[in-house]
């Protein structure tokens, strides 16, 4: 079987909800041979950067190492080539980009149940948003 999936981009946010997302990845990553980005993005606040703000940002970057490190564990155990990235930016954009950089070919995110009573709030998401956007598949978990 040739592989249908080769690399696979997983936006994280360290959240709970991130899990199931985490483990579909995982098991398309093995059953395709596919390479994962765990992907996170820090969103810069507005307003001029200063010595308290960069601090800030570093806590957040040596955070967000751990966060991916952690996550990263279980693919590199199983033999899975796992890049962990940070970006600095807004989410949407920073996602689309990177996807586009590096050529993937699936998009797993977590999203969220439809509200069916207020549709324009769901199609107001990050998770809709990169659906419409991006260039390859992406799988929604919710």
């Amino acid at each position: 079987m040739i592989p249908r999936f080769q690399h696979i981009l997983v936006p994280l946010d360290f959240t709970e909800k991130n899990l199931a997302a985490l483990n579909i990845a995982f098991d398309l990553a093995v059953a395709n041979h596919a390479r994962v980005t765990l992907l996170h993005i820090i969103e810069p606040l507005n307003g001029e950067v200063d010595d308290e703000l960069k601090a800030f940002y570093a806590k957040l970057r040596e955070r967000a190492d751990a966060e991916l490190e952690s996550r990263s564990q279980r693919f590199d155990a199983a033999g899975i080539a796992v890049d962990c990235k940070i970006r600095i930016g807004t989410r949407l954009n920073e996602i689309v980009i990177d996807s586009v950089e590096r050529a993937v070919d699936l998009i797993v995110m977590s999203s969220h149940k439809p509200d069916l009573t207020r549709p324009l709030q769901t199609w107001a998401t990050l998770s809709y948003q990169v659906s419409v956007l991006c260039q390859s598949p992406v799988l929604l978990v919710k």
